[in-house]
C-alpha cells in the first residue's frame, strides 16, 4: 500500500510540473498550488513550509530594480552593455556573457539578460556568427550568475546556512563569483572552439532570410536617457554595497575582530568609546539579520530613487521587471511549496540516500542539486529544499562542519532551470533571433542551452571542488 501512494505522490508531483510547464509563465505557479491541494487532501501529506524570505527578498529586489527601470537606469545599464559589445564584436561569445553574467550579479535577478538579447542578436548577425552562440551561453551566465550575486534570494539564504558552520559570507562570495564566471568563460572558448558559428552556412537562416523575416542590422540605436536615469544607478550601486558591507560587516570572521576592537576602544575609556559603544550595541548581538537587511535596504533604494528620480509609483507596477519579477514570486510560491511538500514528506528516506551516496560520492549533490533546479525553477528555493536534509544527514553542524565543503562547491549546481526550455529569457533568446539560429528542438531536451548549460554548471561545479580542497 505503501509503496502505490509513494507511486501517486510522485505521479502528482511530476504532473503538476508538467501541467505548469505546459500552461507556461505564472502557470507553473499555479499548477504548483493544485498539486499541493492534491498531496494533502487526496494522498495526506502535510503542506510543506512555504518559502517566504526567499518570496520577500525576490519581491524587495524587484521593486527597486523596477523603480530604477522607471527612472531609466536599465536603459543608461544597456547603453553601457551594448558599448562593451559593439567594442569588440568578434569577441560577442565571450563579451555577450560577461555582461549578462555581471548584470545579474549586480541586480540578482537573471531577467535583466532580457534587455541585452536583441543587441547580442544584432552585432552576432553583424559579425555573420549564429546569434545561438552568444545567445544560449548569455541566457546561462544569467541563470548562474545567480548563485553569485550578493543581493539574490539564493546566496543570502545559503550564506545564513554555512555561516555558521564556518563559512563566512566574503569568504563565499570570493569562492562563487570566480569559479562561476570562470566556469562560463571556459564554455564559451569551448563553445566558440568546436561550434560551427558561420551564420551564412545555416539553412534554416537561409530559408528565413529568403521569405524576408531576418531584418538587416540596425547598428546602435540611441536612446535619449530621461534625467534620472544616472542618479538611479547610482543610488542601486550604492545599495548593493551597502548590502554587502553590512552583510560582510555582520559575518562572524569579520564582526568577531571588530567586536574585539571595539571592546579594548570602551576598556581603554579613549575619546572613541561614546562611539565604539554605539557600533558594539549593532554587532552585539545582531540586530537586524542578513535576509531583513537586504530587503529594508532594497526598499529604501526604491524609495530614494522615487524621491529624487521624480518618478510616479504608480507606474512601477507597469514595468517588465516589475511583471516578470512577481510572476517569478508566484513560481517559487507554488513550485517551491509543492516540493518543499514532497521533500519533507519524505524527509527520512532522502536522508538515508544523501548519507549513504553524497558521503560516498560528494559530487552527487551536484547532481541532486541539477535535477531539483530542473523542477523546482528556482535557484533559493533548490537550495532551501534540499541543503537542509543533506546537512541532517550528513551530520553537519557548528561543531561538526567537516562534510560542510561539498555544499559550498556544489551550490552551482542549483542553476539547472535551462534543461526544461520553459524557461522566460530561454524563450525570450528563441523568439528573439529572427535568423532562426536558437531553436527549441522536436525532442524537448535538445535544444541550443542544454549543452552549454550543462557545461558551464560542470565546470563551475568542478572548481568549486578545486578552491574549497584548497581552502580546506
Amino acid at each position: 500500500m505503501e509503496t502505490i501512494v509513494f507511486a501517486l505522490q510522485i505521479i502528482v508531483l511530476l504532473g503538476a510540473i508538467f501541467i505548469g510547464i505546459r500552461l507556461g509563465g505564472i502557470g507553473i505557479g499555479y499548477a504548483g498550488g493544485i498539486g499541493v491541494v492534491i498531496l494533502g487532501l487526496a494522498l495526506g501529506m502535510k503542506p510543506g513550509n512555504i518559502p517566504w524570505d526567499v518570496i520577500l527578498i525576490i519581491m524587495s529586489v524587484i521593486g527597486a530594480i523596477s523603480a530604477m527601470q522607471l527612472a531609466g537606469g536599465l536603459d543608461y545599464l544597456v547603453q553601457i552593455a551594448e558599448k562593451i559589445l559593439r567594442s569588440n564584436p568578434r569577441y560577442i561569445n565571450y563579451l555577450a556573457p560577461t555582461v549578462t553574467y555581471f548584470l545579474t550579479i549586480l541586480a540578482g535577478t537573471g531577467h535583466t539578460a532580457f534587455s541585452m538579447i536583441p543587441v547580442i542578436v544584432e552585432v552576432a548577425k553583424e559579425q555573420n556568427i549564429k546569434p545561438s552562440a552568444p545567445l544560449s551561453i548569455a541566457v546561462v551566465a544569467s541563470q548562474i550568475a545567480i548563485t553569485a550575486s550578493p543581493v539574490s534570494a539564493a546566496v543570502v539564504y545559503m550564506s545564513g546556512v554555512l555561516e555558521p558552520l564556518g563559512w563566512s559570507y566574503p569568504i563565499l562570495l570570493g569562492i562563487w563569483i570566480p569559479t562561476t564566471f570562470i566556469g562560463c568563460m571556459l564554455t564559451a572558448f569551448i563553445i566558440t572552439m568546436f561550434s560551427n558559428l558561420d551564420l551564412s552556412k545555416d539553412p534554416i537562416y537561409q530559408e528565413r532570410l529568403a521569405k524576408g523575416l531576418v531584418k538587416a542590422p540596425a547598428g546602435t540605436q540611441h536612446t535619449e536617457l530621461k534625467k534620472g536615469a544616472k542618479l538611479s544607478v547610482l543610488i542601486f550601486l550604492i545599495g548593493v554595497l551597502a548590502v554587502v558591507f553590512y552583510a560582510t560587516t555582520i559575518s562572524d570572521v569579520m564582526r568577531l575582530p571588530m567586536l574585539n576592537y571595539v571592546n579594548s576602544l570602551i576598556a581603554s575609556d579613549s575619546s572613541l568609546a561614546v562611539l565604539a559603544s554605539i557600533v558594539k550595541s549593532y554587532i552585539d548581538p545582531v540586530i537586524v539579520p542578513r535576509d531583513a537587511a537586504i530587503m529594508s535596504f532594497m526598499l529604501s533604494v526604491a524609495t530614494f530613487i522615487v524621491i529624487f528620480c521624480k518618478i510616479e509609483p504608480g507606474k512601477i507596477a507597469d514595468t517588465s521587471v516589475f511583471k516578470s519579477g512577481m510572476v517569478a514570486c508566484v513560481c517559487v510560491l507554488g513550485v517551491a511549496w509543492l516540493g518543499n511538500t514532497f521533500v519533507e514528506g519524505h524527509i527520512n528516506t532522502i536522508k538515508d540516500l544523501a548519507s549513504v551516496w553524497v558521503g560516498k560520492i560528494p559530487s552527487l549533490l551536484a547532481v541532486v542539486f541539477f535535477f531539483a533546479a530542473m523542477l523546482l525553477y528556482s535557484q533559493a528555493a533548490t537550495a532551501k529544499a534540499i541543503t537542509p536534509a543533506v546537512i541532517a544527514a550528513l551530520g553537519i553542524s557548528a561543531a561538526n562542519p567537516g562534510d560542510s565543503y561539498i555544499i559550498v562547491a556544489s551550490f552551482a549546481a542549483v542553476s539547472a532551470l535551462f534543461v526544461l526550455p520553459t524557461y522566460p529569457t530561454l524563450l525570450g533568446a528563441v523568439q528573439m533571433d529572427d535568423t532562426g539560429s536558437t531553436r527549441l528542438g522536436k525532442y524537448v531536451f535538445n535544444h541550443a542551452f542544454l549543452i552549454p548549460g550543462i557545461l558551464a554548471i560542470f565546470l563551475s561545479v568542478a572548481l568549486g571542488f578545486g578552491v574549497v580542497a584548497l581552502l580546506a
